[in-house]
């Protein structure tokens, strides 16, 4: 990789990218009340609304972590940003739900284009300690701003110009940033010559990944036990293993399965999917209660979020000074039980509350224990990862993140919707506070996945070596 002209502005374009994915995580969540009244989309439909955008970012992770291995990091941070602005324009413009859910999927590919290369350019032109915890601590924090943020932007946006504004702000930006990646990146060098692509495991990975994640977000319409789910689990199993049985097999394999002797990325694997079904599920819930409880406007309900941007901010840099002086393990351990603790508090508070300031100091906790998790898990998922295989690792802790984020969503819903009324009666109320409780839960799984990292030093030869022979 070429050394870097312009470090700041490539450090901005790529904490910029995790900005917008992350923004648009959650910039729909306020936008929701209104966008199921303007199209008329039921309740399961406007699950989808969100659900489309993980189902599709996180089939799609592997898929685009090797391919910007293999065709070029850049060439894919483009592609990434180009397809984002594209489809954030068709569903600004969709007329009926089945265009705005196809939109919302355009974006989960974007996203899982743009994802992968991202970090793996970080990991690739910062070297691993000091300065790439650094690297890693801005690019988390603009994770976190856009994750806070983006339930603050979706009220005043909902409120001023209406629900197409929250998609049509991100196309000029996608749109800046494909543009000025081709100034202030380095260029990828040639591509790799005798290397295949792996169309089977591709196929099989994705496939078999999407329709996991589909299940798990409609498993609480069909019902669990329902031939529809049972059959879908079965297949995504079978394309699963199939997927397994094609990388053994492989010369040029999509994933190296070596890389799960990385206690790091083994690790990462579940704290990923620990932070995405607790912390980025209970936003979700957090804003259904602000409007159909408090009967907040969706201005109100996203300046509700304003202290949690600042304060996640704050958790971020506590990450960084506390990685100098203590292990990761021990920095994941406080940032999950802070997670509980705080995600608990608000579940308490919520029905109680007058206004927002009974349920500040779980809000404060959270958001500190959310910025210490985020920059520390991913720190942990690049340690001794080789530099040709930084995209593929990223992918599959990704992935991790986006299967985490679909179940937790999806049971949560339905430990919401159990025996709840219609939306603003106490039933359903008291469903939200159930979810943020369920939220709570998934924290403390990822305090005890923290528990279990060692600092152990891992021989990372043979990896080196398969890395240089691909």
């Amino acid at each position: 990789m070429p050394p870097l002209k312009y470090p700041r502005w490539a450090l901005t374009l790529l904490a910029t990218a995790q900005l917008i994915i992350a923004l648009d995580a959650t910039i729909i969540f306020v936008a929701l009340h209104d966008m199921g009244r303007a199209l008329q989309i039921n309740a399961q439909q406007l699950q989808w609304v969100v659900s489309a955008y993980t189902v599709a970012f996180g089939g799609s992770l592997l898929l685009g972590g090797r391919a910007a291995d293999l065709i070029g990091r850049r060439r894919f941070y483009r592609l990434g940003m180009l397809l984002f602005a594209l489809a954030s324009l068709l569903g600004a413009l969709a007329p009926n739900a089945t265009l705005l859910i196809i939109a919302r999927a355009a974006q989960g590919i974007g996203a899982a284009l743009l994802f992968p290369a991202t970090l793996a350019l970080i990991n690739t032109l910062y070297a691993e300690g000091p300065v790439r915890n650094r690297a890693l601590a801005i690019w988390s924090m603009a994770s976190a701003v856009g994750l806070a943020l983006g339930t603050l932007l979706g009220g005043v946006l909902t409120q001023a110009f209406g629900w197409p504004a929250v998609l049509a702000v991100i196309v000029p930006l996608a749109t800046a940033c494909a543009v000025a990646a081709g100034a202030w990146l380095p260029a990828d060098g040639p591509r790799a010559q005798g290397r295949s692509f792996d169309l089977a495991g591709c196929i099989t990975v994705t496939l078999g990944g999407s329709l996991l994640v589909t299940t798990l977000v409609q498993g609480p319409e069909w019902g669990w036990t329902a031939p529809a789910t049972l059959g879908c689990l079965l297949l995504s199993a079978l394309l699963l293993v199939a997927f397994v049985q094609i990388e053994q097999r492989s010369r040029d394999p999509l994933m190296q399965f070596a890389l799960l002797r990385l206690p790091g990325l083994r690790a990462a694997l579940g704290l990923t999917f620990a932070f995405m079904s607790s912390y980025g599920v209970q936003y979700y819930f957090m804003a259904l209660y602000f409007q159909d409880g408090y009967g907040w406007s969706p201005l109100q309900a996203g300046l509700a979020f304003l202290p949690a941007t600042a304060v996640c901010t704050v958790g971020i840099q506590l990450a960084e000074w506390a990685l100098k002086r203590w292990s990761a393990r021990k920095v994941l351990v406080l940032g999950q039980l802070a997670g509980a603790i705080g995600i608990a508090w608000v579940a308490a508070t919520l029905p109680y509350a007058a206004n927002f300031w009974p349920l500040l100091p779980g809000v404060v906790v959270l958001s500190i224990g959310q910025g210490m998790t985020w920059t520390s898990m991913w720190i942990v998922a690049g340690q001794g990862v080789p530099a040709a295989q930084q995209g593929v690792a990223s992918g599959m802790a990704a992935t991790a993140q986006q299967i985490g984020g679909a179940l937790g969503l999806a049971m949560l819903v339905m430990v919401a919707n159990a025996g709840a009324g219609a939306p603003g009666s106490p039933s359903a109320l008291a469903g939200l506070v159930r979810a943020e409780y369920g939220a709570a839960l998934f924290a403390l799984f990822g305090v005890i996945i923290a528990l279990g990292l060692r600092p152990a030093a891992v021989d990372c030869g043979s990896l080196d070596g398969q890395a240089n022979n691909a």
